[in-house]
């Protein structure tokens, strides 16, 4: 299930980026943040996708969205300039960011080698 974050459940649940300047992730699991807008057609196009991922890796992955309209000092916190951009958060390391519509297959290969989690057993 993808869950829509506000600056304070995202401070809660991924970083707290308001106090902290080196990374640390609080999660307990592999995660992918969507940096998103409703006016964006390329995010519309990944919508789906990520729906299907958040669906086939629920036990293994925290799929998140943040509004960039709504939520602005969060996403300037990251330097998001261009929609959408994905950051893949592995439990331990950094995280990484991608931009784009990303096919379904560059994902999985993200979601492997970035965050170290193998497709879910069908």
């Amino acid at each position: 299930m993808i869950e829509h974050l506000t600056k304070d459940s995202f401070i809660e649940k991924v970083f707290d980026f308001t106090v902290q300047k080196e990374w640390s992730y609080k999660g307990d699991k592999p995660a992918i943040v969507d940096f998103y807008a409703d006016w964006c057609g390329p995010c519309k196009m990944l919508a789906p996708t990520l729906e299907a991922i958040a669906k086939d890796y629920d036990d293994s992955l925290n799929v998140y969205k943040v509004n960039t309209d709504q939520e602005q000092e969060l996403s300037a916190a990251f330097g998001i300039q261009s929609i959408p951009s994905l950051l893949f958060i592995p439990v331990q390391g950094m995280p990484q960011m991608a931009q784009g519509a990303l096919p379904r297959s560059s994902l999985e290969s993200a979601i492997k080698d970035v965050l170290g989690v193998n497709p879910a057993a069908k």
